[in-house]
């Protein structure tokens, strides 16, 4: 799926980070979403490659990243952690400055990226997100029904890790494939690698607890930047589906505007899976935002 790049492991700070490389230009840095991995990216990673130096990862907890113990705050799950690792990830690549396309917890890492790391991070695309602290404070019946997955994965341990890691294929297949498109988006190939990933030791333990950080130490590290004034520079490009809950459930530009300088974003004809849904129309966004 992803012919000309190298796979590569980084040591980060909490374990082994799996990335793949391919292209050359200017460095592009593609973070995945819940709860995929890295092989989202695959209709898309090498048109992108024919213009930029394209750099993939799997988050930690995810993919054949590594998965470390949690802690009560749920520190090592924070999307500031995450962010970190990005960084160590593009410093071995070789890059100090670089853009970056990210979707769903990939775009919340970096969201908190470009914020703890302004010097680094030029650009950024996000995909079908608004910033996590307004959908919690924001949200509404359809949302939660939507979005069941937030709230039974921050229920304290153990039951949901226990009930994930009973059949941790079906858990993939409920969640992908009771949105929009349903499990047609996905291929064959794509689809047995996000099973494949979930089954692998400690999963369930690290998605939960990622999504605690979510519900807990990120919104603190939220709720900081807005008391004191501080929005990302960079500009900021969203995109969402017109068929998903976040764009029928929140005003995504304008809750972005709360948070960034320069915000331009549009809905697109698809669901979540933006990448997998619509990769031609990703595609020409991407390349639209990205070299102009």
């Amino acid at each position: 799926m992803f012919a000309g790049f190298t796979p590569s492991d980084v040591r980060g700070p909490a374990g082994t980070l799996r990335t793949l490389r391919g292209g050359q230009g200017a460095p592009l840095l593609l973070i995945h979403g819940h709860p995929q991995t890295h092989v989202m990216w695959h209709r898309v990673a090498n048109d992108l490659a024919r213009h930029f130096t394209v750099i993939l990862m799997d988050l930690r907890g995810y993919g054949d990243s590594a998965r470390p113990g949690t802690d009560p705050a749920h520190i090592a799950y924070s999307k500031r952690a995450m962010a970190g690792d990005a960084m160590v990830v593009m410093r071995h690549h070789g890059f100090e400055r670089f853009q970056v396309l990210a979707h769903d917890r990939g775009a919340r890492v970096a969201h908190r990226l470009a914020a703890d790391h302004p010097e680094a991070v030029q650009r950024l695309l996000l995909l079908d997100i608004a910033p996590t602290l307004a959908m919690y404070q924001n949200t509404t019946e359809a949302f939660a029904r939507a979005y069941w997955h937030w709230f039974f994965l921050i229920q304290p341990p153990p039951l949901p890790e226990a009930l994930i890691s009973s059949d941790p294929v079906r858990y993939i297949r409920s969640v992908m494939g009771k949105r929009h498109a349903g499990l047609a988006a996905f291929t064959p190939e794509a689809m047995a690698e996000y099973e494949r990933c979930a089954q692998i030791p400690g999963t369930a333990e690290s998605i939960c607890a990622d999504y605690r950080a979510s519900a807990g130490i990120d919104l603190d590290h939220d709720r900081a930047d807005m008391a004191a004034g501080r929005k990302l520079a960079q500009p900021l490009r969203v995109l969402w589906g017109e068929h998903g809950a976040v764009g029928q459930c929140f005003d995504v530009l304008a809750l972005w505007h709360e948070c960034a300088l320069a915000v331009s974003g549009r809905a697109l004809p698809c669901g979540h899976y933006i990448a997998e849904e619509a990769p031609a129309a990703l595609l020409d966004e991407a390349l639209d935002f990205f070299t102009h």
